[in-house]
C-alpha cells in the first residue's frame, strides 16, 4: 500500500503508549503520518479512506531496538561457551578472516527481516562494515548506523580518526529521512583516550549521533581503574602500554569529552550513583540490554538508577551472537523480571513501563521522539500489530501484560509499517528475498567447517 494512501486501521486493542489502551481502537494514517487515534466507533471511514480491519490484534507503535549488530546475524549460536575475552577475540577473527562483505550484507538483510517479523521498525546498529546502513536503506526501515572505530594504541589515533572521517563522509551522502549515519568509538578497552577525544570532537563538530559500549564487564572496570585484568594483559602482550585511567569507565568518558557529545551508552551495568549523576548532567542516554547482559554473565544493569536519575533509556537486543534472538518483547519481559529481582518487589517495573521503554524510551534515547515511539497525531506512521490468536493467550485483562508476559518470545507481527509503508502484511515480510537465506546457508557451512578443523 502506498505511503500516500489514507488508511484506517482498526484493532481489538490499540496501545498508543502516550495514553491508556483503547479497546476496539483505530489509527488513521494519511500521507505516511498518524492523522487520528481513538475508539473505532468514533471515526467513520469516508469513500477516500481504505479500511483495514486487523481483527484480534494489539496495535502498538513500531518497536525501537536501540542496540543491535545485524551484520552478525550469521553467528547465532556460534560462540557458545566462551568467556567474554575469548568471545570477543573469536568474533574479531571470524568477522575479519571468514566473512566477506557479501556475507555481512546478507546477514544484515536477514537481521532486519527478523526485526520486522517481531515488530521492530527502528534499529540503532553498531557496525564495523557499515553494510547494515546499506541494508536498512534497502529494506525501508528506520535507523541509525553507528560506524565503529577501534584503536587501543594512542599512536593509532591520527590514522584511525582520518579513516573514520573518510568513511562517514562518504556514507552521509546517502542519509535519508529514515536512516542516518553516526559514529561509535567501540569501548574503553579497544579505544585509547586520545581516540575517544578525537571521535567526540568529530561527532560534536559534525552533529553526528554517537554510541559507545561502556561499563559492561568486570574486566573492563579493572582495565580502566587499575590497568589490570585480561584486557590489559592482551594489550601488553601486543606491546601497548596500559595504566589506570579513571575512577570508572563512565568517568573516563567524561574526562575525554565523550559524555559532552550526549552519546548513547550501551549496557551500563557497572555504574554507581556518581556515574549516573555524570550521565544525567551531560544529557547522555542509555540502552539497556538485559538478555545479552545475562547471557554473557555480566550481571543485571541498575535500570532503577537509570530511571531515578531521569536518564532517557531504551531497550536493545544486542547481536544474536550474544542473545540468539531479535525479539524486543523478550527484552521487555526480561527487563521486568530483572527489575523485580533487583528490587525484591513484584512488578516494580510494570508491563506498561517495559513497553514504554521498548517504544517511547528507545525513541527518546535515539533523539527520535518527535517522529516515533508513540501513536500520536503528527508522528510518523510506524506501526506494529501483534495477533492474539497465537497459542494459549486469553483471557486478556490487560493488553500490555498479555503482550509482555504471554506473547513475548512466541508472536510475530501480522502488520508492520514504517512511515505508512507496509513492510509486513498478513504476517509476511514484503521486502525479503529467498536468495539471502540460501547464500547464508553456504556461509554457515563454511563456518562449521572452520570450527570442525579445530580453529575454535
Amino acid at each position: 500500500m502506498a505511503a500516500s494512501a489514507r488508511t484506517l486501521y482498526t484493532a481489538r486493542w490499540v496501545l498508543p503508549i502516550a495514553q491508556p489502551p483503547i479497546e476496539e481502537g483505530a489509527v488513521l494514517v494519511e500521507q505516511g503520518r498518524i492523522a487520528w487515534v481513538g475508539p473505532a466507533d468514533q471515526h467513520h471511514a469516508t469513500e477516500d479512506t481504505a479500511l483495514v480491519e486487523l481483527g484480534e490484534v494489539i496495535l502498538t507503535p513500531g518497536l525501537v531496538n536501540a542496540h543491535s549488530h545485524v551484520e552478525l546475524t550469521g553467528l547465532r549460536g556460534f560462540l557458545e561457551g566462551l568467556d567474554f575475552r575469548e568471545w570477543l577475540r573469536t568474533l574479531t577473527i571470524v568477522r575479519r578472516d571468514l566473512l566477506s562483505d557479501a556475507d555481512l550484507l546478507d546477514a544484515s538483510r536477514l537481521g532486519i527481516v527478523e526485526a520486522l517479523r517481531h515488530g521492530i521498525t527502528t534499529l540503532a546498529d553498531c557496525t564495523d562494515s557499515a553494510l547494515p546502513i546499506v541494508a536498512m536503506r534497502e529494506l525501508g526501515v528506520r535507523g541509525i548506523g553507528y560506524v565503529e572505530v577501534f584503536g587501543p594504541d594512542p599512536v593509532q589515533c591520527a590514522e584511525a580518526i582520518a579513516r573514520l572521517r573518510q568513511r562517514v563522509d562518504a556514507l552521509r551522502t546517502g542519509d535519508t529521512a529514515l536512516v542516518r549515519t553516526g559514529v561509535s568509538p567501540h569501548a574503553p578497552y579497544t579505544v585509547s583516550a586520545p581516540l575517544f577525544r578525537a571521535t567526540a570532537d568529530y561527532a560534536r563538530g559534525e552533529r553526528l549521533p554517537m554510541a559507545v559500549h561502556v561499563a559492561e564487564s568486570a574486566a573492563e572496570t579493572a582495565f580502566v581503574t587499575e590497568g589490570a585484568g585480561p584486557f590489559a594483559e592482551r594489550l601488553r602482550a601486543r606491546g601497548i602500554g596500559v595504566a589506570a585511567q579513571a575512577r570508572s569507565p563512565i568517568a573516563l568518558l567524561e574526562d575525554t569529552g565523550v559524555l559532552a557529545a550526549e552519546p548513547l551508552l550501551i549496557h551500563v551495568i557497572r555504574a554507581d550513583h556518581d556515574d549516573f549523576a555524570r550521565i544525567a548532567h551531560h544529557g547522555a542516554t542509555i540502552v539497556h540490554c538485559p538478555i545479552s547482559n545475562a547471557k554473557l554473565g555480566h550481571g543485571i544493569a541498575p535500570l532503577d538508577r537509570m530511571l531515578a536519575y531521569g536518564v532517557r533509556t531504551g531497550l536493545g537486543t544486542d547481536s544474536v551472537a550474544s542473545n540468539d534472538r531479535m525479539h524486543l518483547l523478550d527484552e521487555a519481559r526480561q527487563a521486568v523480571l530483572c527489575h523485580a529481582v533487583r528490587s525484591g518487589v513484584p512488578d516494580s517495573l510494570s508491563a506498561h513501563d517495559a513497553l514504554a521503554l521498548a517504544t517511547r524510551g528507545g525513541a527518546e534515547a535515539l533523539g527520535l521522539a518527535r517522529e516515533v515511539g508513540t501513536l500520536e497525531v503528527g508522528k510518523s506512521a510506524d506501526l506494529a500489530a501483534f495477533p492474539l490468536t497465537v497459542g494459549s493467550v486469553g483471557p486478556v485483562f490487560d493488553p500490555a501484560v498479555t503482550l509482555v508476559h504471554v506473547l513475548a518470545g512466541q508472536v510475530t507481527a501480522s502488520l508492520v509499517t514504517v512511515a505508512g509503508r507496509e513492510l509486513v502484511r498478513d504476517g509476511c515480510v514484503t521486502v525479503s528475498h529467498p536468495s539471502w537465506e540460501e547464500r547464508q546457508q553456504v556461509t554457515s557451512g563454511r563456518l562449521r567447517e572452520w570450527r570442525r578443523t579445530g580453529a575454535l
